[in-house]
């Protein structure tokens, strides 16, 4: 069991983390929207590394964001208010109840839309394009809860 200053020892590293992972996120975010990808953009990734590089870096920094926050955060932030830590699931659910994140089923349809940009980068350009626009139009998701943990911790230690 992690003590009271523990928790806040791993709270304070988790939220110093993941404010660098968000500047990260929004950096490589940006790339890609200035980069206009479209279907063609992606069927010639072969071609263009630096692309291809641009594209994965913006995966790994939603997926590292999106993993810390609610692998971490997200139960650091839950045992500090005392709530029950479960699986993933539940402690979405806890936290949309809680309204730290507005929909649980956001939060999922994120993890697909993630696991389709790992799984999909190389086999279906359309399903690759479709998880990208979808992901820049819901990523900011993301920050917003990681604010919204950082909020509910400062008021718990002042």
């Amino acid at each position: 069991m992690t003590s009271p200053d523990n928790n806040a020892f791993i709270i304070e590293r988790l939220l110093d983390i993941t404010g660098k992972e968000v500047m990260y996120f929004q950096q490589s975010k940006t790339r890609v929207i200035n980069s206009n990808i479209d279907l063609e953009w992606i069927e010639a990734l072969e071609q263009n590394p630096q692309h291809s590089e641009m594209l994965d870096a913006f995966v790994a920094r939603f997926s590292r964001l999106q993993d810390t926050i609610g692998d971490k955060l997200l139960p650091a932030i839950l045992r500090l208010n005392l709530e029950p830590v479960g699986s993933q699931l539940d402690n979405l659910f806890r936290a949309e109840k809680l309204g730290w994140i507005d929909s649980a089923d956001h939060w999922i349809e994120l993890r697909g839309l993630r696991n389709s940009l790992v799984h999909e980068y190389m086999t279906s350009p359309e399903k690759l394009l479709f998880a990208l626009k979808k992901i820049i139009q819901m990523g900011d998701m993301l920050i917003t809860t990681r604010n919204l943990l950082l909020n509910n911790y400062k008021n718990k230690s002042n």
